[in-house]
This record gives structure tokens, sequence and C-alpha cells, in this order.
């Protein structure tokens, strides 16, 4: 049940822009904005509860553990955020025996603020003292656009570029794709060969997201009074038709993402390019272990030759949740995991994380040749796509509804019954819908 003050909340603090044009105000005094008490540290020894989906998080977690006898963090791991991990969440908090950390992706995290779900941590002294050792716009995510709170610390960021098997571009003396024109044409050569040219996910739609972030769209826009939804025009119409396009002519697969069936079609050379972030690194390395040194990243192909822009698909902070008993713990070691050199680093050789710090980024680690990508140094390409990403895309206030909804639609386009465009205009209104049943002022 969501009251009045949680809709006003909702108007106010869940306009997530991904960017620093209007996000990353000033949080001096910003310790007013709660009550001291609430991050003060608890005396004893703390064990905290930490959720998060990454790989081999435990052992980057133990580093911590090993120096850190008073507190010490107990590790749960579960699906990525929107195959069940946010809703785990929501019935955690409904019952109040939700852990005291959880990874939360920023278009994530309007959602949980608007139920109320997460510690402000405005009153951790370090936090708000963090705030200029991360990139502009990460900050601005977990402050949702506001001036005195601070709902979450920065963890990683996903510019997005093109996983491609060099060997077999290469050998069937096809050329890297551009841009989305090539990318079709590459498509027909690559399925004449038996192959196809990528996985069209069905569930993954902050991935689509991204590719109308490329494009120069946002879903969601907020005029200060109401909020205006619209997934069906411009841009997003311009990205639906063009992989719908792809689906009809069987020109890319629908393998449900993060199975079995997915890791086999790349890790038997059936997939041939992924459109990613930056952390799929550690997806395609660890799914298609066969492969090793035959991936290779470029660009993201342009709408238009000689573009420059790029999407961002994720990106993840660690957010104290709502009830925790050692808020100031929690967030000691959310500084810890999302700003020192030992935990970044131990973060991208486990998953392949990109820093939201700005010291992170100058890491030797990412300077490096990558094995698995040929001793490709990998992160020059992202950290080119990170500076061409659009910093004015709009999150809605109910993302993980959005998302959902949108879902089963892509799944019913992916089995030829409706259109990836059906699917957003459903989405589309079952968003409208839901943000009206709370009391979120919307147009339309």
């Amino acid at each position: 049940m969501f009251t009045k003050r949680a809709a006003t909340v909702a108007l106010l603090a869940a306009v997530a822009l991904a960017g620093c044009s209007t996000s990353g105000g000033s949080t001096e005094g910003s310790t007013d904005a709660a009550d001291a008490g609430a991050c003060a540290p608890s005396g004893g020894n703390v064990t905290l509860q930490f959720t998060s989906w990454i790989p081999g998080i435990e052992d980057v977690v133990k580093l911590w553990n090993d120096k850190n006898p008073d507190i010490q963090v107990t590790v749960q791991t579960g699906p990525n955020g929107n195959s069940g991990t946010y809703q785990n969440f929501f019935n955690q908090l409904k019952a109040g025996n939700a852990p005291d950390l959880g990874q939360i992706e920023y278009d994530a995290l309007p959602n949980f603020r608007v139920q109320d779900g997460l510690e402000d941590l405005s009153a951790c002294k370090d936090v708000v003292a963090a705030k200029d050792s991360f990139v502009d716009w990460t900050w601005g995510q977990v402050t949702l656009g506001t001036e005195s709170s601070v709902y979450a610390v920065p963890q990683d960021s996903g510019p997005m570029a093109l996983f491609y098997r060099s060997d077999l571009f290469k050998k069937n003396d096809i050329a890297v794709p551009t841009t989305w024109a090539e990318y079709k044409d590459a498509a027909k050569k690559i399925r004449a060969l038996g192959g196809y040219i990528t996985n069209f996910s069905q569930s993954d739609i902050n991935q689509f997201a991204g590719f109308v972030w490329q494009a120069g769209g946002s879903w969601f826009a907020n005029d200060g009074d109401d909020w205006t939804v619209d997934m069906t025009s411009g841009a997003s119409k311009q990205v639906a038709d063009y992989w719908q396009d792809l689906i009809d002519e069987d020109l890319v697969s629908t393998y449900p993402a993060w199975t079995d069936e997915w890791n086999n079609a790349y890790n038997s050379s059936k997939v041939w390019t992924w459109n990613s972030a930056v952390w799929g690194a550690n997806s395609i390395a660890s799914g298609a272990p066969d492969t090793s040194g035959k991936w290779s990243v470029a660009d993201a192909p342009q709408w238009n030759a000689g573009d420059k822009a790029s999407g961002n698909w994720g990106g993840s902070s660690t957010a104290v949740l709502k009830g925790s008993k050692h808020v100031y713990e929690a967030a000691k070691f959310a500084l810890w995991l999302n700003t020192s050199d030992e935990a970044l680093t131990a973060l991208n050789k486990a998953a392949n994380l990109y820093p939201a710090t700005k010291a992170g980024l100058e890491l030797p680690v990412l300077k490096e040749g990558v094995e698995f990508y040929g001793g490709q140094p990998i992160y020059d390409v992202f950290a080119k796509a990170s500076g061409e990403v659009n910093p004015d895309f709009v999150w809605g206030p109910t993302m993980t509804q959005t998302y959902a909804d949108v879902s089963d639609g892509f799944k019913s386009a992916a089995s030829g019954k409706g259109t990836l465009l059906d699917a957003l205009t459903s989405g589309q209104q079952s968003t409208i819908d839901t943000m009206k049943a709370q009391s979120i002022p919307v147009k339309g």
C-alpha cells in the first residue's frame, strides 16, 4: 500500500538521471538530512548479511573478513536482480528480514526508494566525503537527483560495446560491422554459414533499453509535476523495428539468456557476437570456455556512419537495505568494496567489473591485455564507450515492473506471436497503470 508521502518521494526523488547534469548536486550539510545516530558504530563484533550475484564475490569479501575480525560479512548469492533477487529483496523487506546490504542496479534504485526500502546514508560522513571519488554520473545515480540524500554506494558502470568472434569473422572474410546496417548484412552472411550473429534476449529488457539509449531515446521524462512515459515512438520504434526484422528473418537466435542452452550456443560457435556491457566479458569467458583466445571487442555499431554513441547496460550499487541494525558498519564495508584498490582489482579479476571510481579507472589491471580476448586490452574500448554515453537518460520509478511486463511481450514476439513494438505498447500502458495505482502523477 503506497501512501501520499511515498507518491511525493516517487515524484521528487526518483528522477534518476544517468548523468551529472542534474543528479550530482552538492551534499554539503547532507548529514542534516538523516539522524546522525542512524550511522553510529554498533559497538562489539558485528556480522553483516550481503546478497549479490557477482561471480567470485565470496573471494573478494574474504579479503575484508581476513582483515576485519570485528565486522564479518556473510555472502548470499542469487540470480541477477531482475531474475529473482529484487523480488526476494521486496519480499524480505515486507517481512522485515532483509539482508544488511544488497547489490542493486542503478535503474532499480528508484523502485526501491519508492517502496522505502533503502537506508539514507547521508548521515555517514565517510560516505558523503567519498562523493568526489566517483565518476560524476554514477554519484548522481545513488543520490536520485537530490542534494541531501545518498541511497547507496556506486559500484560499477556498464558502457556497451561489441564482443565478437574475431577468428570466425577473419576466417570467413566478413568485415566487423561498424553500423547497424552492416550488422544486418553480416547477420545474413553468418546465417548462410549456419550460425547466428547474436542472440536476442527475451528477458534482458535493460539491454534493449541500452539500445534505445544509444539511439538517443528515453522512455521516461519528468517536468517536476508529472511523469511522461513513451516507449513506442522515435528511437524506441526504430530499435524495435530493427530487431523485429532480424527475428522475422531468422537472423538471430532467441535462446533464453543465462541458461545452459545460451552458454552452449556461444561455446559451440553457433553465435558469433554479443552487444553487451563491459561486465559481459566475464559472462562469455565463464559460459564459453572452449572459445578462449578467439574473441575481441570493438566499438558498438552506430546508426549512422561516423556517429560516436554508446548505450549503458547495468552498473550496480551497494545499498544498505531498510531495517539494518548496523548501518555504520555496512556503509564502511560498502565503501571498502567499491573504493579500495584491493577490492576493485579483485572484482575486476573475478568478474570484469568496471569501477565507478575515478581512481579505479586507472588501475593497472585495466591497462593489461586480457588472455581470453587474445591479449587485447579490452578496457580501452570500454573507456572510450563510457565517454560516449548520453548522460540524460531517465529511469522511471517502477522499472522492475516495467521490465517484467515488457519481457512477457518479448517472449511472445520471439515465438512469433506479436511484435516487439506490441510488447512495448502493452508495457507502456501497464507501466502507466502501475504508476497510477501507486499514486505517482503520470500523464496518459
